[in-house]
């Protein structure tokens, strides 16, 4: 194993690493905070893993997957939360009727908006996207690709009821394409330094 294929490898692990305190906190300090540290979190993730690319291509592969592989599945499964939740943050269009407390009715009144009051939209789903991307680095680094398409079936049987609330389809849609890219990314610098 080459200098350079331990600094990839190193920068691929890291990537996912980095993550890890945002699980412990997620419910602490001002939205703004939290938002600001997110931010911040997802873009150093993103930096440390096209580095790991970058490096792992100028390594020209030898490593093997006997170290590559393991680490890409560990910085696949930590590391996919913050970027997931960057984008569906983004996203958010919080001037949409549907995340407004009040609406007005037909003669101006004020009336409940009752998509808001209602339960959160798609409960669960930092977890859920950990064991999905587990599951998708999982699939991708032993060659069965074809897991892809089972992970994906068994997530949206799971949340077939929810998927018809207002916003649940796209954050959904979003969520997993985010969740299985970052997976797919960590995956695919293991399969440089192969």
């Amino acid at each position: 194993m080459t200098a350079l294929s331990v600094v990839s490898i190193l920068l691929l692990v890291l990537s996912g690493l980095i993550a890890v305190p945002q699980y412990f906190e997620r419910f602490r300090g001002t939205r703004a905070r939290l938002n600001t540290l997110l931010y911040a979190t997802s873009s150093a993730q993103l930096a440390l893993l096209g580095a790991a690319a970058v490096v792992a291509v100028l390594a020209g592969g030898g490593s093997g997957w006997t170290v590559a592989g393991p680490l890409a599945v560990l910085a696949a499964t930590l590391g996919g939360g913050a970027p997931t939740t960057s984008i569906l943050q983004v996203s958010f269009n919080a001037s949409h009727p549907e995340h407004q407390p009040m609406l007005t009715g037909e003669n101006g009144e004020k009336v409940f908006n009752q998509e808001y009051w209602a339960q959160p939209v798609l409960r669960g789903g930092a977890w859920i996207g950990v064991l999905e991307r587990l599951a998708v680095a999982s699939t991708l680094i032993v060659g069965w690709p074809e897991g892809l398409a089972i992970i994906l079936a068994v997530k949206a049987l799971g949340r077939y009821s929810e998927l018809g609330k207002s916003g649940a389809a796209e954050r959904f849609i979003l969520g997993t394409f985010a969740s299985q890219l970052w997976a797919c990314a960590c995956v695919g610098v293991a399969v440089l330094l192969a």
